[in-house]
């Protein structure tokens, strides 16, 4: 785990947003020297009750944390923290500019639900 007093050790993620080929996201996570990504059709949940689609896709290098381009902006980025890890389902805590939120990533077996906490990240 990172030193949470030097944030240049903290792993980093970004929320991609893209306009093309038709408009979703990419949340990208990093590990291992580069970033795990999933595209993530409707964005973050903003509501427990309600789990987002989340389809890995391929990872891609650390660069790609502040690349942009005329059809990729960046939606959000910061730091993140993992909470718990079992080989189906891993729960972190994103640090983004707007505050820190809690999610776990659920692997149904073919793709993956993204899904907001009830628990969230003390203040």
């Amino acid at each position: 785990m990172a030193d949470a007093a030097n944030p240049r050790e903290r792993p980093v993620f970004v929320l991609h947003e893209h306009r093309k080929p038709r408009p979703h996201f990419d949340l990208r996570l990093e590990e291992g020297g580069a970033l795990r990504s999933w595209a993530v059709p409707r964005g973050l949940p903003d509501d427990p009750a309600h789990d987002r689609l989340a389809v890995a896709v391929p990872d891609h290098d650390l660069e790609h944390a502040t690349y942009t381009d005329e059809d990729k902006d960046i939606a959000d980025s910061g730091w993140w923290e993992l909470v718990d890890r079992t080989p189906r389902r891993f729960v972190f805590v994103l640090h983004g500019q707007s505050g820190a939120r809690r999610y776990a990533l659920i692997d149904t077996g073919r793709d993956w639900l993204l899904h907001l906490t009830k628990e969230q990240h003390p203040a």
